[in-house]
């Protein structure tokens, strides 16, 4: 604590938080006789007692909650204030938002994301992950500055930055017989198998709902959930197959946990990845650094999964489409 302001805040702060003027000595690592100075000098201040002194410790009195809320209303402004003078000294590169899904949350974002940061060590980044849709509405609202997401409907207040057509496949684990072999899988070869499918109602389930349309039999699955990491422990677990995009399994892919293989191409189909931000939202110089760096990464990312052959080589252009 600095000397703009008494340290009678900290220890006042530190007695309420823990109840006992020895706990809060402890703490702060000063004699619990100094605190109880301090304590006594600011009561006789006041003129009414700030605590209740109990058999094993001590509790705030009603003027002690006034007191103490103003006091941590004065600290956690000092704290805003060191953080800015700090900046003064050595400013931040900047700070980024970024809502996405579970599955990339998950999934391949973790490692591009840090080798951002490792590029940018001074960039503060907030990573949020939601559910399908609802990537949108923080964006909306403003309470993040970019979006990743499938299935996103164009609407106003909303710039698409990039799509990418991500189209999804059957996920094994690396011992079941699917895995033997390479290249597209057949949807009857895949119904006949125990299932672990996303929860009905998610933009993924939409999706596969479409691809199991053409199958003359009605498919249930073993497990339905909204967690794509259940859905992948289950697989890896031989639980059960399912169907998912690539990136939402991209690493456990090549650390051969589990196996991608895509679906035949007439029964294929397609979840478009979207990036996108607010209309007309300014763009400060670190999130366009990022949205420049990601679009890259995912674009190398894909272009691999097309040359493993997880994307199907005749829709062709899987780079970002600019809009």
């Amino acid at each position: 604590m600095t000397q703009l302001h008494s340290r009678k805040l900290q220890y006042l702060d530190e007695i309420a938080r823990s109840g006992s003027i020895r706990k809060a000595a402890d703490r702060l690592n000063v004699s619990s006789s100094a605190i109880n100075r301090q304590i006594l000098s600011l009561e006789e201040e006041f003129g009414v007692p700030l605590f209740e002194r109990l058999p094993r410790g001590l509790r705030l009195t009603a003027a002690g909650e006034l007191c103490i809320e103003h006091v941590r209303d004065v600290l956690k402004d000092f704290s805003k204030l060191e953080t800015r003078i700090r900046a003064l000294k050595m400013p931040q590169a900047g700070r980024i938002s970024l809502v996405t899904t579970v599955g990339l949350a998950s999934g391949p974002l973790p490692e591009i994301i840090g080798r951002f940061i490792e590029q940018n060590p001074r960039v503060h980044i907030k990573l949020r992950s939601d559910g399908g849709t609802t990537t949108v509405n923080p964006v909306l609202t403003g309470d993040v500055d970019i979006g990743l997401g499938f299935n996103i409907a164009a609407m106003p207040g909303i710039r698409t930055l990039a799509t990418f057509d991500i189209p999804i496949g059957a996920v094994v684990p690396p011992e079941h017989k699917l895995a033997e072999s390479t290249g597209p899988v057949d949807l009857v070869d895949l119904v006949q198998e125990r299932m672990v499918l996303a929860q009905s109602g998610t933009s993924l389930r939409d999706v596969i709902n479409l691809v199991l349309s053409s199958v003359p039999v009605p498919v249930e699955p073993v497990l339905e959930t909204n967690s794509s990491e259940t859905v992948r422990q289950l697989v890896r677990r031989g639980i059960g197959i399912s169907l998912l995009n690539p990136l939402d399994v991209v690493a456990e892919c090549r650390r051969g946990e589990l196996v991608f293989r895509p679906l035949a191409a007439m029964q294929t189909h397609h979840q478009p990845m979207k990036l996108f931000t607010r209309a007309r939202a300014s763009m400060d110089a670190s999130t366009s650094l990022f949205i420049e760096f990601l679009l890259k990464e995912l674009g190398a990312l894909v272009a691999d999964l097309q040359k493993d052959g997880n994307l199907p080589a005749q829709r062709g252009s899987f780079g970002p489409i600019k809009t």
